[in-house]
């Protein structure tokens, strides 16, 4: 059963975290110092130079680094997604080429699901891998590929035939950067980030089997032990940007004073603020549950618990921006106080890894056994 209360050790990584992302100044070496200290690839297995804890520290050092106003997107991706699928399924050759690498940030690896037509649906999934002798060839198109310029590999989710069945199912390959026949473009975006976003092209991109990551016949297993540590570690990313915008505002409330009363006293500014707090908190709780769960090994439960975490952290965090852009007025909308371009990323928790309607259909079949209309 999870636990309500932290543990003195997540209290005393959580501000050793906040402290290093707070007055850490050079996002170029941010990666690099925060996994010379061991934060990048906590959640990776002791054996293989991680920090031998689970989703539950990693979603803390996300949560701290965004709320020090340094969050970085490809936690989500790196150690969080591809580690943990290479740490349960792949083979001992892969762990030991990757998972120190990941772990002490000198590789980074990039994930491909989502395409122009088929969205995160894995069953509508175009990209394909045909077997030719004892190679694979890779043929396909993925969108919205974050970090593909800055990462070693890209884990890409194709679709294999099944041996039993003859049906095509999810299968994960290993593709590295230089492959001939992969390439990237960016997409422009309005989102500024340090990490870009890129389509990907696969032109019968020729893989060795090695590249393979699991069992070819595992197929949905394999990709949702990615997928649910992607909606915490989101909720996550979410919650620390929500609670980034609350500090600010908090502050300019208790300084800002207008006819001799600090703005902060009217409840007008007060109470949504107050809100936006208890939402912080609540939709953190989740995402505890959702990262003790997956960490224990209850994968139906923790698929349940990430989704609802992943709805409540964009929701909330949507919520403490846009009342923190308000709490500011005009001030809000500058560059000096930093918080209107947090506008748009907020939405990134709302739509992405999978959007809030989709979440909601999850729960009203899941969790409610409604009937589905599609």
């Amino acid at each position: 059963m999870t636990t309500l209360i932290e543990p003195d050790e997540h209290k005393a990584l959580r501000e050793a975290v906040a402290s290093f992302a707070k007055s850490h100044t050079a996002p170029e070496t941010l990666w690099q110092e925060a996994a010379k200290l061991g934060y990048i690839g906590v959640n990776l297995p002791e054996a293989y130079g991680g920090g031998g804890g689970g989703i539950t520290e990693l979603c803390l050092v996300l949560e701290e680094m965004g709320a020090a106003g340094n969050p970085l997107l490809m936690m989500i991706v790196s150690p969080a997604i591809c580690g943990t699928v290479i740490a349960r399924f792949g083979t001992e050759a892969q762990k030991q080429e990757w998972l120190p690498a990941l772990a002490d940030g000198s590789r980074l690896m990039a994930f491909g699901i989502t395409e122009p037509d088929a969205g995160s649906n894995s069953h509508r999934i175009t990209t394909t891998a045909r077997r030719d002798g004892t190679d694979w060839l890779l043929t396909g198109r993925k969108v919205f590929v974050s970090g593909v310029d800055i990462a070693d590999a890209t884990l890409i989710v194709g679709r294999t035939e099944d041996a039993r069945t003859g049906r095509l199912k999810p299968s994960l390959f290993i593709v590295p950067r230089d492959a001939p026949g992969f390439t990237h473009r960016r997409i422009d975006m309005e989102l500024h980030s340090v990490e870009k976003q890129f389509e990907l092209v696969l032109d019968d991109v020729r893989l060795p089997a090695e590249a393979l990551v699991g069992d070819e016949d595992a197929g949905l297993l394999q990709l949702f032990a990615g997928l649910n540590p992607e909606r915490i570690m989101t909720a996550a990313f979410a919650i620390g940007m929500g609670r980034h915008a609350l500090a600010k505002a908090v502050e300019y409330a208790r300084d800002r004073t207008v006819w001799n009363t600090p703005i902060g006293a009217h409840q007008a500014i007060a109470h949504p603020l107050a809100q936006a707090h208890i939402e912080l908190e609540l939709a953190r709780l989740m995402m505890q549950k959702a990262a003790h769960l997956y960490d224990t090994g209850d994968d139906t439960g923790a698929g349940e618990a990430a989704n609802m975490a992943k709805y409540a952290a964009g929701e909330a965090c949507v919520r403490a921006v846009d009342q923190a852009v308000q709490t500011l007025g005009g001030n809000g909308l500058t560059s000096e106080f930093g918080i209107a371009r947090l506008i748009t990323a907020s939405r990134v928790a709302r739509i992405a890894p999978v959007s809030r309607e989709m979440i909601l259909n999850y729960v009203s079949h899941q969790t409610l056994g409604l009937p589905k209309s599609y």
